[in-house]
């Protein structure tokens, strides 16, 4: 019993472990910046289409929920956003909440 306990415990953290190498790997890529959601200003938000083209300083609002900005990775869920309901930056799209 107790070799599957163990081995149950190993897989989950070499899981969490993985998981922790992916997120950080990934934040590497961007330059230690993430994507961050409702925190942009009208016609500030930050976008990337693909190869030579862009979809920058297209929100229509300040703090849309689905425009983002690049931001220093860590800080978006601590960064205010107006419209979110947490008040905070999020890390996907979001339908903004009513004032």
């Amino acid at each position: 019993m107790n070799k599957k306990i163990t081995a149950a415990a190993l897989a989950m953290a070499l899981g969490a472990a993985f998981a922790t190498v992916s997120t950080t790997a990934a934040a590497a890529e961007m330059g230690g910046k993430e994507k961050c959601y409702g925190v942009a200003l009208k016609g500030k938000n930050d976008c990337k289409a693909g190869a030579g083209t862009t979809c920058a300083g297209t929100s229509k609002v300040d703090y849309q929920g689905n425009a983002w900005s690049m931001v220093p990775a860590g800080t978006c869920e601590k960064t205010e956003s107006k419209t979110s309901a947490t008040g905070y930056g999020q890390l996907k799209a979001f339908k903004e909440k009513q004032a």
